[in-house]
């Protein structure tokens, strides 16, 4: 709940923030970062301005590591007066001060940074002291002293500027995290090694039309589709949910074309490009304090493709069914990738997900935590591309095999792994079903791990 601030707690706030920086200054003798938020109107304090604070500790954290810099000491606070952080450091307050200048001055959000720069002295570093103009205003563009002092813009005025420009950073970065998370776990997927039957740094697995590179190829030409699918996520957030899968089909046909037109006309990620890009229209439809939770964000998966099975294989039978899916839907009730996304993509939130973060949590490497969450994919789910290459025979006695390896053994070392890649490639079978699903399984793992960056 948003809560609206006197001017009397807003001159407390002032005083506690200078004494805790005269302590600070007393201990460490050295410049420190005083950083607020710049925020007009009686409301200091909301999940919005946190997003925006977040991010601005952030940019400052990434400054940090340009400069090579670790904090003596860092804190912060959050009160309905505001968000308030420090850092003390041990650097020239000059080259502080243009760092800070640099976050404040490139991007609409900087605006509404404060970031003071305290000599060790007590006194601030001034914009004039690096020969930089001042601040400018929100809505004119102006100085913003001149603004401020004549009152030329009115509080309602600052305030809706205000929230547009926290919503637009808001978005921007979630949609381009969902993205980057994405492309991320296609590199990741592609690149644990060995993995029976597929591309790998090993080998090409039982393709020979395509290699790790060829996937790479692909990963990085997805990338401005999996935005597009984040950003039609939040822009139908309000909408029900299968109006947003609705419109991420004519973006799925114009990938495809980016992927084949990157690849030289190799099928690399068609599969991905349907699951993946829905999971990042999922992400984008939810809130950011939601990515945290997987249950949520597969939950949302779910409503957005409801009735999506029934729908695409209505009117199919035993005469007109002309895909292996089709074929595979009227002979053994296969739904495939589907009924996988429709049922909330149990084989990632039930397998993959836990045995990888299983396997992470006991210190193995991400080549045999992702071999082990592969293989318990494709033991506990339906493989289409099993069966296309073989028969649904094989495939089900080789789910059985699988079973009964990952009972003694959840994780295969390299040399299991290696031995199983060239059984299938002899058998020439690639488990292309289960490589979306690991490359899911990554990507729920580090949208969960590392996607809540609210502080």
């Amino acid at each position: 709940m948003e809560t609206t601030v006197s001017l009397v707690q807003m001159l407390d706030a002032r005083e506690r923030r200078v004494q805790h920086q005269q302590e600070l200054l007393t201990q460490y003798h050295k410049p420190l970062i005083c950083f607020t938020m710049n925020i007009c109107g009686p409301i200091k304090d909301s999940p919005l301005i946190r997003r925006g604070f977040a991010r601005g500790r952030q940019l400052l954290r990434q400054q940090f590591l340009r400069a090579k810099l670790t904090p003596l000491h860092q804190d912060a606070v959050r009160e309905v007066t505001g968000c308030e952080a420090f850092y003390v450091l041990d650097a020239d307050p000059l080259t502080i001060k243009k760092f800070t200048t640099d976050i404040e001055d490139a991007t609409p959000l900087g605006r509404l940074f404060d970031m003071d720069v305290i000599r060790p002295d007590g006194l601030k570093v001034d914009r004039e002291e690096l020969k930089l103009e001042g601040r400018r205003c929100l809505i004119c563009g102006g100085p913003a002293k001149v603004c401020s002092s004549r009152r030329v813009h009115t509080v309602a005025e600052l305030q809706e500027k205000t929230t547009e420009i926290l919503t637009e950073a808001r978005d921007a970065q979630d949609i381009a995290d969902a993205a980057r998370l994405a492309v991320r776990a296609l590199l990741y997927e592609v690149t644990t090694t060995p993995k029976p039957g597929l591309v790998d740094r090993r080998n090409s697995g039982s393709h020979k039309d395509m290699d790790v590179f060829t996937f790479m190829d692909s990963a990085a030409a997805l990338y401005p589709y999996f935005e597009d699918c984040a950003r039609t996520g939040r822009e139908t957030a309000e909408q029900p949910a299968p109006e947003t899968f609705a419109a991420l089909r004519p973006l799925g046909c114009e990938a495809e074309g980016e992927m084949l037109d990157a690849t030289g006309g190799i099928n690399t990620h068609k599969g991905a490009v349907f699951s993946v890009g829905i999971v990042c229209a999922a992400l984008g439809r939810l809130d950011r304090s939601l990515w945290a939770e997987a249950a949520r964000v597969l939950a949302e998966v779910s409503a957005m493709t409801a009735g999506l099975t029934e729908k695409d294989f209505a009117g199919v039978t035993a005469e007109n069914a002309a895909t292996v899916g089709q074929k595979l839907y009227i002979q053994h009730g296969i739904t495939g990738v589907r009924g996988q996304v429709e049922a909330g993509l149990p084989a990632v939130l039930n397998v993959g997900l836990p045995v990888l973060e299983a396997g992470l949590a006991k210190g193995y490497d991400f080549d045999r935590v992702g071999g082990g969450a592969l293989l318990a994919i494709l033991a506990n789910s339906t493989d289409t591309n099993i069966i296309a290459r073989s028969s649904r025979e094989r495939q089900m006695a080789l789910t059985e095999e699988l079973k009964a390896l990952l009972a003694q053994t959840p994780y295969p070392d390299k040399d299991a792994l290696a031995a199983l890649d060239d059984r299938f490639i002899a058998e020439n079978l690639s488990p292309g079903g289960s490589a979306d699903l690991l490359a899911l399984t990554w990507l729920l793992h580090f949208v969960t791990t590392e996607g809540n960056i609210d502080e």
